[in-house]
């Protein structure tokens, strides 16, 4: 990426508002056409939103566009979709014991709104903040209870393949357990044994830490600083350590650049919320120091490896070791092609990243780090620029999709490829819809001087 520190948060407003025009009629397109009964939307093919049958991780995000675009709108339409679908369709999803998705999926959507009605954004209704926050305490104990020990003390939050599995999708799903603790929840184990969810959380991270991500330490003979495998895999017999795996990735040696997003973006937001936990919560993990050191390696590590390794406006290609990558060369300063026809590129990977910068280089402002502030703002800033204008901006108000060019599974073949064409292009996914609102938000805050939106409000 070529880091763009002279982009300010004002100057994208117009852009802003005219994504938030474009993003209206296709909000109110998926709530007027969409099915419940085909299940949750994921994905576009041809520019129309369709399910696939994997998980419901998505519906969250589908509700949390709504929300989001109330957020920047105030038009209480969207209010209206978001809150009335929330209340009727998300219950399932604070009690679904067999994902690694509730972050995803609840703070998305009664997070959100508690955080909008703490803001004084939504009247003042005691028993709905209740609601919302009883949501929130049940999804983060459930979430927490999918729990694979590890050998070396740790353990982690498993993933939907099983007890043997750790995604790093779940470091931006992961702070529902510390939203969950925040509001003095527990998670009551076997024998009325109380299970601390902040405990659980933290040795989460700490294990996505250590096996998820690489510092150039020669673990293996593909072993770069800021490298990370979207899954590490245990033996649950005793916990041990096995090796990396992909799903979604071209292979476990290789970066499935989501997968990174999501651990970047993650880290952040861990950050953030670590300036305001007592240092008290965390004297049983070995210390507040230790932990923030801890998450500070691993953000900075994924962050230069992102910039290392997309193109110029900070579009990633979908995986970094995909076989046609190399014949780009270095493309940190070339600008990127969406509609090349040898390696699909991931707008989604760089939307939830985009947010990860924003977060960073605003955590090391504020501890006086100017140099890697600015730099991972103008990073934020840089990756959205080229989301909010074309080729990523869908300005086509027939496509349901906000931004295109995202992948969901190319291994799998799940990706749509349009007619003529020999790899995936021109389609949205949810999550990357939700993210571009999500990241957007945070520059129209700033910009206009609005409060800073985080989840432990």
């Amino acid at each position: 990426m070529k880091v763009d520190t002279s982009i300010k948060p004002k100057l994208l407003l117009p852009s802003i508002d005219r994504m938030l025009e474009l993003s209206c009629g296709k909000i109110r397109s998926i709530h007027k056409s969409w099915n419940p009964s085909k299940g949750t939307p994921v994905f576009t093919r041809a520019g129309r939103y369709t399910s696939r049958g994997w998980t419901e991780w998505t519906q969250g995000f589908q509700f949390g566009c709504a929300i989001l675009q109330y957020d920047m709108t105030d038009d209480e339409d969207f209010l209206k979709i978001g809150r009335d679908s929330t209340i009727s369709r998300m219950a399932p999803h604070v009690s679904n014991i067999g994902v690694h998705d509730h972050g995803f999926n609840n703070l998305s959507t009664y997070g959100n709104l508690r955080r909008l009605m703490l803001e004084d954004r939504l009247p003042m209704d005691r028993r709905e903040l209740e609601l919302y926050e009883l949501a929130i305490k049940l999804s983060g104990a459930v979430q927490a209870a999918r729990w694979t020990p590890t050998s070396d003390g740790l353990g982690f939050i498993h993933s939907f393949n099983g007890p043997h599995s750790l995604f790093s999708d779940t470091m931006r799903s992961l702070r529902i357990l510390f939203q969950a603790d925040r509001l003095g929840h527990v998670l009551m184990g076997e024998g009325d044994q109380p299970i601390n969810l902040l405990d659980r959380a933290v040795k989460h991270a700490l294990t996505t830490y250590k096996y998820n991500v690489y510092y150039g330490q020669e673990r293996d003979a593909f072993d770069v600083n800021g490298r990370v495998a979207h899954e590490s895999i245990f033996n649950t017999n005793g916990g041990n350590y096995r090796c990396a795996s992909t799903q979604q990735g071209y292979s476990p040696f290789s970066t499935w650049t989501r997968g990174l997003a999501w651990i970047l973006c993650g880290c952040a937001e861990i950050l953030e919320y670590l300036a305001v936990l007592p240092p008290s919560a965390l004297r049983p993990f070995g210390g507040k120091h230790h932990f923030i050191k801890a998450t500070e390696r691993a953000a900075l590590a994924t962050a230069e490896f992102h910039i290392g390794n997309s193109f110029a406006d900070g579009i990633p290609f979908w995986d970094t070791g995909a076989p046609g990558v190399r014949e780009f060369g270095e493309i940190s300063d070339s600008e990127s092609d969406p509609y090349n026809d040898v390696e699909p590129l991931d707008s989604s990977a760089a939307a939830i990243s985009g947010q990860g910068y924003l977060r960073l280089g605003n955590y090391f402002l504020s501890k006086g780090n100017r140099k890697r502030g600015n730099r991972y703002r103008g990073a934020a800033f840089t990756i959205a620029q080229a989301l909010l204008k074309e080729p990523y901006l869908s300005t086509k108000r027939t496509h349901q999709g906000l931004i295109l060019h995202s992948v969901y599974h190319h291994p799998n073949g799940w990706d749509y490829i349009p007619r003529g064409r020999r790899i995936p292009s021109g389609e949205s996914s949810m999550w990357g819809d939700y993210h571009a609102l999500e990241l957007m938000l945070l520059i129209k805050r700033e910009a206009e001087g609005m409060p800073y939106p985080v989840f432990y409000c």
